[in-house]
């Protein structure tokens, strides 16, 4: 297997959801889903949720689905949970597939936090509430609008490798593509669904499997979806490479509008660039774009005062220092940012939800970094995760249900490197199949994982044909990579898909 370059493997750390650093693997992943899971599972029951003032009556199925190979034998199971509206036409009504990212990651944090019909409870701002955990009745769902089935790839929840299958066959960037939309095709038949309208739904990673699918199903199985919702986007590994490496600019250039909102926040810029957040911005935009570019472009070419220029005015966009920005040459990466900008407080920032603080640890010579943003959604979405499919969708199981990592040891990017790490490329394939293909993007301002710059600079350099940018619907929000955790930015996520779907 032919390994990623260094900066790239870096960058697959710092880039999504949780480093694959952190996923370890259980002893139980050596049982198989054969013995694990006999025969397919439909666990089938009738519920009601009042949605925009409406009640919406469902059945939802929590089920486990055999995966096979070309040859018909199976290689795994997928866990998914389904939900689909009573009284309406199946054919003829939307139905979207929704999962998350990592890659690792169970599709709790859609399905529980924004999309399903129920959700758990945050305080307004997004801060988690005291143990236990308490799950409500989720009145901005989509259900209203399409019917739902979340997905647990292979490696996640409970979905196993198990028959003739083995970990290689799942766990890659286009071996995770193929078996996601083997799964899709398989459940699409049986239920009817090849007449439906048809959406994707991805977070983080999931945006880039999104991509993946969408080119994949048009091009070998014929399957053109109705539109690819992209929530907290990465589709483009190479504009956020190491922010250290001298001879690329991107990462920097990318992370610093994520920088500025995040300093912004936190009340550490003058009182000019705290006036406006929108103002700043684009002042940020400006300067990423405009002299930042060129001074870190040129390098030891550029003069004394084009350098002193940019080191004041990325110190003002940041709230660092100009001394510790002229210090680290202009180039400031994601993990030097978020202990340096509180840290004269003691406080370090979130790197999934910047509005987010812990005590520094590193300032106490302590190694390890705990991103407080996914502490605070953790224990949440965890607990809530396993007393619903226990107590409402009456699935039972010993299995651990891998929210995040226990069950992906490693990923294969070899394919992807063919493809320079940017899956949008295959997204911009798939839209050319399909014109009539649209894609939604949702941006958190506070995410530093899948910084908002970096996607608008990915689909500003897609070369789509014009009748096809139009195609494109961009929507931002005042939160961090999960930006539904925030009940103004959940209902505001809710009024924005209901109109995509529409």
């Amino acid at each position: 297997m032919r390994k990623i370059p260094l900066q790239l493997g870096r960058l697959v750390l710092v880039l999504l959801l949780l480093p694959l650093a952190c996923l370890s693997a259980s002893a139980e992943e050596d049982n198989k889903a054969d013995d694990l899971f006999p025969e397919e599972i439909q666990k089938v029951t009738e519920h009601k949720v009042t949605i925009a003032g409406k009640t919406v009556s469902y059945t939802a199925t929590a089920g486990i689905s055999f995966v096979y190979n070309d040859a018909h034998e199976k290689i795994g199971s997928v866990f998914y949970t389904a939900y689909v509206k009573k009284g309406e036409k199946p054919g003829q009504r939307p139905i979207t597939f929704a999962y998350n990212g990592g890659p690792g990651s169970a599709s709790v944090w859609l399905h529980m936090g924004t999309l399903g019909p129920k959700r758990v409870v945050f305080d307004d701002e997004g801060f988690p509430t005291p143990p236990p955990y308490k799950v409500v009745d989720n009145a901005y769902s989509i259900l209203d609008k399409t019917d739902l089935v979340f997905i647990d790839p292979v490696g996640t929840g409970y979905s196993r490798v198990g028959g003739e299958g083995s970990a290689e066959d799942f766990h890659g960037v286009w071996e995770d593509v193929k078996s996601v939309s083997e799964f899709i095709r398989l459940y699409t038949t049986r239920n009817g669904r090849w007449g439906s309208p048809k959406y994707l739904i991805g977070e983080s990673y999931g945006t880039l499997r999104s991509a993946g699918i969408a080119h994949h199903m048009s091009e070998n199985m014929g399957m053109y979806f109705n539109g690819v919702m992209l929530i907290s986007s990465v589709l483009n590994f190479a504009i956020e490479n190491d922010p250290n490496d001298p001879t690329q600019i991107m990462s920097p250039l990318s992370l610093l509008p994520a920088y500025t909102a995040t300093a912004w926040y936190h009340k550490k810029l003058s009182p000019e660039l705290q006036a406006d957040l929108e103002a700043t911005l684009t002042r940020a935009r400006a300067f990423a774009l405009g002299e930042y570019a060129q001074v870190l472009l040129q390098g030891d070419w550029a003069t004394e005062a084009q350098t002193e220029r940019a080191i004041k005015e990325l110190a003002a966009l940041t709230g660092l220092s100009e001394a510790y920005v002229r210090e680290q040459k202009l180039r400031i990466s994601m993990s030097e940012f978020v202990h340096n900008l509180l840290r004269d407080e003691g406080k370090t920032v979130g790197r999934l939800d910047s509005r987010f603080v812990t005590d520094e640890l590193d300032a106490m010579a302590q190694p390890g970094y705990r991103d407080p943003s996914y502490m605070a959604i953790h224990g949440p979405y965890t607990g809530a995760v396993m007393d619903y499919l226990h107590h409402d969708l009456k699935f039972e199981s010993d299995l651990k249900y891998h929210i995040l990592g226990g069950g992906v040891k490693s990923w294969n990017y070899e394919e992807f490197a063919d493809d320079l790490f940017d899956m949008s490329r295959k997204l911009r394939h798939a839209m050319l199949r399909n014109p009539d293909m649209r894609v939604f993007v949702a941006n958190g301002y506070y995410d530093l994982a899948t910084p908002f710059f970096a996607t608008e600079f990915n689909f500003a350099h897609m070369n789509l044909p014009e009748a096809l940018k139009k195609n494109v619907t961009m929507t931002y929000y005042e939160s961090g990579h999960m930006m539904y955790i925030r009940k103004h930015d959940l209902k505001k996520l809710k009024a924005d898909l209901d109109k995509f779907i529409r």
